[in-house]
């Protein structure tokens, strides 16, 4: 199943509820895959992650892994400095 922003205008309330069926479709069995903004969902339903930066993949595999990605640190933080 392709979810496209299932939780885009929704409260917090909302988007654990969302997270919820996403989670018990996924225990059912299902296959999912979620193009989604809100990183803490994405991060708490998935068991693989692949990021885009304008249309190129820059990074791929389990949560944890991509969130410490420094491509994907820099494409979405922007380049961090030393300096303060």
């Amino acid at each position: 199943m392709l979810l496209d922003e299932p939780v885009a205008g929704l409260n917090p309330d909302e988007t654990e509820r969302v997270g919820a069926l996403i989670r018990q479709m996924r225990r059912g069995g299902a296959t999912l895959v979620l193009v989604e903004h809100d990183m803490d969902l994405v991060m708490s339903v998935s068991d693989r992650v692949v990021v885009l930066d304008g249309g190129r993949r820059i990074a791929e595999g389990p949560p944890e892994d991509v969130q410490s990605n420094p491509l994907v640190l820099e494409a979405y933080l922007g380049k961090m400095s030393a300096t303060a």
